[in-house]
């Protein structure tokens, strides 16, 4: 295990949004943009970072958009659940040909896939400094994998929860909408949800507020942007 001494966050939660892994495609996978996802991954972990990954699932499924044309919510959702779990499985291949090692577990038991989530089982794995990869979210409907990366986090004693955007941190208004967008270095938990900022849910916000685990918003698009974060460089907003 390499020299971690040097690490501001030393067990970290990376949340993935699916969007990221469908790149400049309108849906599905682009293999190039998950190979620099896990580029950034494996140039953390070999840093000394153990790492745990939530994935999303909204380049093949958005259970909420889907809800809003007339679909029930719960059964939607579950349909998000699921594409998590596609989305994990192709993060899970790209890190293992790489020769990491690595741990998927689903909320959603489908054993001949993936570990069902078990707390101590994951906990376990970090300490073996194999990647762990959530899936499926809560298990719940009515609940995002926002709230899920903030309950994972909590969980399995993470120091933080890092959210790779595509914008350097969090914004008074979309900058690429507005010119005049001021961008915060730093926020309250409180201040994000008076403003409503769309940062993640306000569920995730209140759970990492009630439990004091700081949240970090940076861009994922510069090669080094993830090893950057967890030494504590680089341009972001933290949430504390």
């Amino acid at each position: 295990m390499p020299n971690a001494t040097n690490l501001k966050f030393k067990r970290i939660l990376f949340k993935v949004s699916g969007e990221a892994m469908m790149g400049t495609k309108e849906f599905g996978h682009d293999l190039e943009a998950i190979k620099k996802i896990c580029d950034q991954i494996i140039a953390a972990h070999e840093l000394g970072c153990k790492i745990a990954l939530v994935v999303g699932g909204g380049n093949i499924f958005r259970g909420i958009s889907v809800a809003a044309t007339g679909m029930e919510r719960a059964s939607a959702d579950y349909m998000g659940m699921l594409a998590t779990c596609i989305n994990g499985l192709a993060l899970q291949n790209a890190l293992e040909k790489r020769g990491m090692e690595t741990r998927m577990q689903s909320a959603i038991q489908m054993d001949s896939i993936c570990e069902p989530y078990v707390k101590r089982k994951a906990a376990r794995h970090l300490e073996k400094n194999r990647i762990v990869i959530f899936a499926a979210g809560t298990g719940n409907p009515f609940f995002t994998t926002d709230t899920a990366a903030v309950l994972r986090a909590i969980e399995v004693k993470c120091d933080v929860v890092l959210k790779g955007t595509q914008v350097d941190g969090v914004y008074s208004a979309d900058p690429k909408l507005d010119k005049n967008a001021v961008r915060y270095e730093k926020m309250k938990y409180i201040d994000v949800l008076k403003q409503d900022l769309k940062v993640m849910d306000q569920t995730a916000i209140t759970l990492a507020k009630d439990n004091k685990l700081p949240i970090i918003v940076f861009s994922i698009k510069g090669d080094n942007a993830l090893c950057d974060v967890v030494q504590g460089k680089g341009k972001f907003t933290i949430i504390n």
